[in-house]
């Protein structure tokens, strides 16, 4: 199971086009000679090459791998992970997309310094830092990995390739680059996977007779309702584990807020939000039907014992490479699709990289610096974070059996939280009831986090004290709980809100606007009773501080 000159062909073309991208916007326009250009793109992207962007951040290599193979070891249980994807991205439209767009900010820990402190904005940006890095050299390394083991594709020479091209076109093109790669990206890995269920199914006697053997064989499943948190895969774990997991990727997420902000209007980010929901349905019928097809085709052409994968990561690139192997180039169309999902993953952690960085960590203690050279700067962090890149490759390349075991372990969640593989491969022993404790189904694990951020945030509140209301900036607050009670009482409405003031709802939703130089902004939600405009944002005065009334993130 050998590359031909026709694949090795296909996958150069996925890296020079690429690269070529990078260059026509490294040359085109304003050239990447400002900050905001090369970070933000100028603000100036429509929805939908923002919406194939976010989709193909979210679609990484791990998960092209991972989850077919999910589907042809488990069954079909995962597909219900698709009722997550609705309120996943509705809540990011028009909760955190308002918010972040109108406070005009470039790092999403910007938001973390105007609600509480300095101190909490550079924790959590180093935290991010750190995790990210970490994830890179992973996601470079992982892929080429399982190619290698079944192909004999070069290792070293895939890894370097890739993170090079990468490097290249991120340093150069800044993000209207990376989004426009992203879109030629998505492309690519919708067609790999395409080609691989149409030929595959074809040679097992059609997708009908893949579906029916499926049933016969207990792969399609029905509904679980088992509410137990320890079940890898229900239709709660999946269904309402999935909506966090959805927040922590597309509502707080550095890459993904990154691209909202790129957008021309906030409008154009909402719709970016719409506009990827089916692309994300699609994705992912696609992966479940390519394992179904796996499953029937291995039914028909079983692997002898001794050439069976020995991870599950491999599994697909087996399939593929025995199905395809007769077909000289599509191949390499899966490879290109594999890769374009590292590429799109590892070029977003680039620029974000290099945005919080500087954002973060340089303009606060260089707020003098000039444009030209904060995007000089800008620029070679993003070269400097591709070269640590290739570094972490080479790190987890001597990881040895650490890596494999947690990678095949956790593919498909390795996207939302890299670290929790690395802890669940972890050979030290644990006490009966933390070993009970990390049998939670990984689905949960955002929900945990959020809960405990949550928990803990309101008992130290609690013993500190609440933050006056004049200390605390009204744009970094949506006030969801009076939307959700819109359709109340007023009297109703000011007891469930502590017995403060609730938003003038009688005359209906309004926003305020304030004119600077003859035009109109948006300013956000509701005014409430007491409200003055100043400072180019709502200033409320006399606000209540009831908790329920009010949530920040």
């Amino acid at each position: 199971m050998e590359f031909t000159a026709i694949d090795y062909s296909i996958f150069a073309l996925l890296l020079v086009l690429s690269s070529a991208i990078g260059l026509f916007y490294a040359l085109s326009g304003d050239r990447q000679r400002t900050v905001q250009e090369f970070l933000l793109a100028n603000r100036t992207m429509s929805f939908l090459p923002v919406a194939l962007s976010l989709l193909a951040t979210f679609q990484s290599a791990v998960a092209i791998l991972g989850v077919p193979a999910e589907i042809y070891r488990f069954g079909t249980q995962y597909w219900f992970l698709g009722c997550s994807y609705l309120l996943g991205l509705l809540i990011p439209a028009h909760i955190f997309i308002p918010v972040f767009y109108r406070l005009r900010i470039t790092s999403t820990y910007e938001y973390l310094e105007l609600r509480f402190n300095k101190t909490v904005r550079i924790l959590g940006t180093v935290t991010f830092i750190f995790q990210m890095v970490i994830y890179m050299g992973v996601v470079l390394y992982a892929p080429a990995l399982a190619l290698n083991a079944v192909t004999g594709f070069d290792l070293w020479s895939a890894v370097l390739t890739m993170g090079l091209v990468c490097t290249l076109y991120t340093t150069l093109g800044g993000l209207k680059a990376v989004i426009w790669t992203d879109v030629f990206q998505t492309l690519v890995m919708l067609a790999g996977q395409l080609a691989v269920i149409v030929v595959g199914a074809q040679r097992v006697g059609g997708m009908a007779h893949v579906w029916r053997l499926a049933q016969q064989e207990g792969r399609i499943s029905g509904i679980d309702l088992d509410p137990d948190p320890f079940q890898r895969h229900t239709f709660w774990t999946l269904a309402v584990g999935g909506v966090f997991m959805m927040l922590s990727l597309y509502g707080v997420n550095q890459a993904q807020v990154q691209r909202y902000l790129s957008a021309r209007s906030e409008r154009e980010a909402k719709l970016s939000c719409y506009a990827v929901f089916p692309c994300q349905q699609l994705v992912l019928c696609l992966s479940c039907l390519t394992g179904l097809v796996m499953f029937a085709y291995d039914q028909q052409h079983p692997l002898a014992p001794s050439g069976r994968p020995g991870f599950s990561d491999q599994l697909v690139l087996y399939f593929v490479m025995d199905v395809l192997k007769d077909l000289p180039g599509l191949p390499g169309l899966f490879v290109a699709c594999l890769f374009s999902g590292s590429l799109s993953t590892i070029s977003s952690a680039f620029n974000s990289l290099a945005t919080v960085t500087m954002e973060d960590l340089v303009r606060p203690h260089y707020p003098g610096l000039s444009e030209p050279r904060a995007t000089l700067l800008s620029k070679l962090l993003a070269l400097g974070y591709g070269l640590l890149c290739l570094g972490m490759a080479y790190v987890s390349s001597m990881l040895g059996p650490v890596l494999q075991p947690s990678a095949s372990l956790a593919w498909w969640g390795a996207h939302s939280w890299g670290s929790s593989a690395w802890a669940c491969s972890s050979p030290a022993p644990t006490p009966r009831g933390l070993q009970k404790f990390y049998s939670l189904s990984y689905m949960w694990y955002s929900a945990h986090n959020s809960t405990t951020v949550v928990l803990v945030g309101l008992l130290v509140s609690l013993l500190t004290g609440p933050t006056p209301a004049a200390d605390v900036d009204p744009r970094t607050i949506y006030p969801v709980l009076p939307r959700l009670l819109c359709c109340l009482p007023p009297k109703c409405r000011r007891g469930l809100c502590c017995g403060g003031d609730s938003p003038d709802q009688d005359a209906g939703p309004r926003h305020t606007e304030a004119k600077s130089n003859g035009v109109a902004n948006s300013l956000g939600p509701p005014r409430w009773p007491g409200e003055e405009e100043g400072q180019g944002y709502i200033r409320r005065e006399g606000a209540p501080t009831c908790a329920l009334q009010e949530t920040s993130f």
